[in-house]
């Protein structure tokens, strides 16, 4: 199993974030993460998938994504040189000041932005790659009792040079 990414040009239409999904759950896909937001262009929306699938299976969900009526474009995101980022919040509560301090060099070094601060509390934002905000996850789970994770899906474009990811 490897996990792969897909995106998709869809209608922007009620109810295709449901077919979509329901094509996943239908055939027992698992689904990592979806996000999706409208484009330039306001009929059409942009989903970003992440499966875990083999090779054949990978090839099945293109196949079948590509049939639906809704379905614009299916991109394979899989080999391509992408910039991927995932929104991620992380909220601190029960510190102390030392603890505060702590966190704010915390974000600091991960390039991340404290957004919200308490007397007891913060909100440190993060849009990194996934392995990164999952480092981070890991640190602030390590160092802090009180750690309370929102995370969005990744969003993802293919490069136009050839940096990837």
């Amino acid at each position: 199993m490897e996990k792969r990414w897909i995106a998709l040009y869809v209608e922007n239409e009620v109810g295709v974030l449901a077919k979509i999904s329901g094509l996943f759950s239908g055939k027992s896909y698992n689904l990592e993460s979806l996000t999706v937001g409208t484009t330039e262009d306001d009929s059409v929306s942009r989903m970003t998938i992440s499966v875990s699938s083999d090779d054949v299976t990978f090839e099945q969900i293109k196949k079948q994504l590509n049939r639906m009526v809704e379905v614009i474009k299916v991109i394979d995101l899989s080999d391509v040189p992408i910039h991927m980022k995932e929104i991620l919040y992380v909220k601190l509560s029960g510190l102390d000041e030392h603890e505060k301090q702590e966190a704010f060099r915390i974000a600091q070094v991960f390039s991340a932005q404290v957004i919200d601060i308490g007397t007891e509390s913060l909100i440190i934002a993060s849009m990194l790659t996934e392995h990164r905000n999952n480092e981070l996850i890991a640190l602030m789970n390590k160092t802090y009792k009180q750690v309370e994770v929102v995370r969005g899906g990744s969003v993802a474009i293919e490069s136009i040079s050839t940096s990837c990811r």
